[in-house]
Order: structure tokens, then sequence, then C-alpha cells
């Protein structure tokens, strides 16, 4: 197991005590763990605050695995992820410099005397899922989803920490069970791939521990736990808290299903969910819904030309729907004027009865209904359970000058791509 240990005495001995590393002077320790401690220090060219971590690798291997945070967390730009600002080398040592978030972990809040409101549990989620999603399409898996790896900053917003065991797609990924024991997925236990759904998982027991308290799934040791994550449920959220609205029970049954193929397939699509149970929990519904489909859909690859300003013309006056695996989204020979934007899942073009292509997320189709209101030549279905943005040619009509060349721009794109020979 690998993201918990306490670390070896001796070898973070070697690191107590230091007064500054390269050109950062060191004011105060942070914490510790595995085999670095983390120092408040301070980048005296700009007298900025920083969380440094700090190793002393004593192989070539360690100190690659040691800079796994820098490369992945690096390639991050996300409110809600952590900065990374700068990693080097000085003497024996290692260090990364990251933004000093000031707070406390989510752990201070899974305990039954320290819960956080109902809708803030969900809106904390709500916004980590965001910045999963973020991480994911740049093919980022962080392998080590807990309440300890989540921060609150001074303003109360959520922060996602410690890539340390991340894997990036792109590269081969070492054998071994990576990440802490009560959040690893059942694939994880059993050293098999993992992806998005992986995460998600582990997203679905902080969601557990924050409304109720307890570790979805705890034990005496590691290989208890095991059992039980690969083996049996959880106690249902509704005996724990009778007054929890099902919904967020079956939100999280479904985000901790032992069949990753029965999860959630992507952190939008539990967002677009955790989004449907906050307007449960709040009267907020029309103040609430811009925001809440912007920061959805403004990382959505059709939209990656749109400045967030232009999005924000769009949503109030678009649509956000589901729709369930293996249900009709549009039927051949329908007459409208709407196309759809994939924000999560994937969806079968059939012609017929014959499947002429799949798309996926952050793909369009219905463009030509759109823009000559023909009837659709052809259905589509969900192939897995799909979240859709849904605009009215007349939106684009009424948009500015602007938002209408991007809407055709990115419309003759899609169909260039669909047109191309595949290689």
């Amino acid at each position: 197991m690998t993201s918990t240990p306490s670390g070896d005495p001796d070898f973070l001995a070697g690191l107590e005590g230091l007064e500054s590393v390269d050109r950062y002077k060191i004011s105060g320790k942070l914490g510790q763990g595995g085999n670095a401690i983390v120092y408040l220090g301070i980048d005296p060219y700009i007298g900025r605050k920083v969380a440094l971590k700090i190793s002393q690798p004593n192989s070539d291997n360690k100190r690659q695995k040691f800079f796994v945070e820098a490369q992945s967390a690096g390639r991050l730009n996300h409110p809600n992820i952590v900065s990374i600002y700068d990693a080097g080398t000085y003497d024996s040592y290692c260090y990364i410099t990251m933004e000093h978030i000031k707070g406390d972990t989510l752990e201070k809040h899974c305990h039954p005397d320290t819960l956080l409101p109902m809708q803030r549990s969900v809106e904390i989620i709500f916004a980590i899922c965001q910045a999963l999603d973020y991480a994911h399409n740049q093919k980022v898996i962080h392998r080590d989803i807990k309440p300890s790896n989540i921060m609150l900053d001074e303003n109360g917003s959520p922060k996602l920490t410690d890539f340390g065991v991340a894997q990036i797609t792109e590269h081969t990924s070492e054998t071994g069970l990576w990440g802490t024991p009560s959040y690893m997925s059942p694939e994880a236990m059993k050293e098999e791939a993992l992806g998005s759904y992986s995460d998600i998982f582990s997203l679905g027991c902080v969601l557990y521990e924050l409304l109720s308290g307890r570790q979805a799934f705890s034990g005496e040791n590691n290989f208890t736990i095991m059992y039980k994550i690969t083996n049996s449920d959880p106690t249902p959220l509704s005996e724990l808290r009778p007054d929890l609205p099902p919904i967020l029970e079956e939100i999280v049954n479904k985000a901790i299903a032992k069949d990753f193929t029965e999860r959630y397939q992507s952190c939008l699509d539990l967002a677009y969910d955790l989004r449907v149970a906050l307007r449960g929990l709040t009267d907020n519904v029309v103040t609430g819904k811009a925001k809440d489909v912007l920061d959805l859909v403004h990382n959505v690859p059709f939209f990656h030309n749109f400045s967030r300003e232009q999005l924000s013309e769009l949503v109030n006056d678009s649509t956000l729907i589901k729709v369930h695996k293996g249900k009709t989204i549009v039927a051949e020979g329908d007459i409208d004027d709407a196309f759809f934007v994939i924000l999560s899942g994937t969806a079968l073009i059939r012609k017929g009865n014959t499947n002429i292509a799949t798309i996926g997320g952050g793909e369009c189709f219905g463009e030509m209904a759109c823009i000559a209101g023909q009837a659709r030549v052809a259905a589509v279905l969900a192939e897995t359970d799909c979240v859709l943005m849904k605009i009215n040619a007349t939106l684009i009509d009424r948009s500015s000058e602007s938002i209408q060349l991007l809407f055709f721009k990115n419309f003759a794109t899609t169909l260039v791509k669909r047109l191309s020979p595949k290689g």
C-alpha cells in the first residue's frame, strides 16, 4: 500500500531542522507523511508563502517517484486543485513548491459531532467533481481521493491536494496497490487497470463519510477492509441518517457500486445528479442555475474556444438533460431545430437498424437540423447514461455575432472530423 505510511523515522530525522532549501526559507513545519516533510516556506523573490514538500531519496527510482506529484498536478490549472509552482533538487534534497492552503482538511468534518450541513457537504463534493473531471480530461487519475486530501481554504473553497500517487494515463502504470485502503476501489484492490471510475468510487466513499460521520468501509486491518470493499455493502445511509433525502443515498450507492460499469461513468455525470440533489436542499433554484451549469460545461471540448463570459450568455437559455442508457435522445425523422452537446457519456448514431457511429463527451450532434431545419436523418440513442446540453437555433440566432461565428466554426470542425477517413 502507498500514500499513508508513517514513514521511516530515521529517514525523516534527516529532514528535520532545515532552515532553507534552494532559495526557499523555511519558517515552520506543516506536516509529514511517507518519506517527505511539508514545511511552510517563503519565496524571498516575491514574498509569497508556499508549502514546501521535501524529500531526500536515496535512489534514482525514488527520486523519480517523488516528482510524480509535480508532473501530474503541475499540468493542471483549476481553482479547486492545489497549484504547483516549482520543483527541483538542491544538494541531496528534492522539493516541490506548491500553493499554501491555510485551512483544515475534510477529516475534521467526518465525525458524527462535527458534520457539516447536508447542503454544504454536497456542494463540496460537487466542486471536487468539477476538479476531477478537469484532471481526468487532462489524463490524470488521482488514485488517492480521501478526506485528508481535500482541504477547505479560508474562504471555504475546497482544494484537491496530494497527487503523489497519481497516474498520467498516457504513461505506463507501475503495478501494485495504490491509495488508502478504506477508499480504494474494488478494481484497485485487484490490481486491475484504473480509470476515472476509480476516483469516482473513492469520492463516493468520501461523500458517504461526510453525510454519516463514519467510513463506508472500515476494519481492524487492511485485509478486513479489502474483503468488505470487494464483497459487502456499507450500512445504508438511510439507517444512519433517516433525515437524508433518498436521492443522496441513491447517488452514493451508484458512485460506490462494486462493478465499475454500474458506477457513474464520469465525474460530470455524478456532478449532474449532485446538482439535482442540491435543488432539493436549497430554495436558490433560479440564481444558482447559471453558475452550476457554467461550472459543468466550461471544460467541455466543444466549448474550448468560448470565453467564460460567452458561455454565460448561453447558459440561462439552454437546457441540461440526462438520458438513461438505452433511451432514445432523438428519433430518425424528427423535425426540430435543436442540437446537442454531449457533456458526459457515449451515444450511438443509428440509421435504420444499423449503428453508424459512436460519439462521446465533448462531441455534438444535430447541427444540420439546427442550421437548416432538416428532419433528423438518423436516430441517436444513449449507449451509457448521458448528460447533454440542448441548444435551440433561436438561441444562436439571438446571440452575439462572435458567439454565432464560434458555433459555426465548431460545427464545421465537427463535420470535417466525421467525414475524414479514419486512420
